[in-house]
């Protein structure tokens, strides 16, 4: 059953997206209280006829964490919440997906972070209920990939 959630919520993270839907931009004050945009780092190049834009993402690798006693109750809350924060994050455009992997690694799943800095992206993680509750760690890496790449 943990795992059908599991999928579900995978599967819901990646149908969500819109074709077409503009690019959600971010946003911080600066120090006189104006709004400047942030914009995720790109970079071009060209291969052939074919320019290709990179973006720069974070990916966030969900591992194991020190605290995973928790009782069943509890730990039903955790996931409840755990998913929560993953599709408010999604529906927000700062998860581009997410998800757990099947085998018994220490890398319990990932996530890749469509934000604009290292700092933003991994706070967003550690605000993750799972993470708070210790029965989670995670690791924030930053990454490349051509911008509008998809699954197949």
């Amino acid at each position: 059953m943990k795992q059908l959630v599991w999928i579900f919520s995978v599967l819901f993270l990646v149908s969500c997206s819109e074709p077409g839907k503009e690019e959600i931009k971010e946003s911080t004050l600066d120090i006189n209280g104006s709004v400047e945009s942030v914009q995720p780092e790109t970079f071009s190049y060209q291969e052939g006829d074919t320019t290709y834009v990179m973006q720069k993402y974070f990916m966030v690798h969900l591992m194991k964490g020190p605290n995973r006693d928790q009782d069943s109750v509890t730990l039903a809350k955790l996931q409840t919440a755990h998913l929560a924060h993953l599709e408010a994050l999604h529906l927000a455009g700062k998860i581009s997906i997410a998800g757990p992997f099947e085998d018994e690694s220490p890398i319990s799943g990932i996530a890749i972070y469509h934000t604009a800095t290292f700092e933003e992206a991994d706070s967003l993680a550690n605000a993750d209920p799972m993470v708070k509750a210790g029965r989670l760690t995670i690791e924030t890496h930053p990454f490349w990939a051509a911008k509008g790449s998809k699954l197949k």
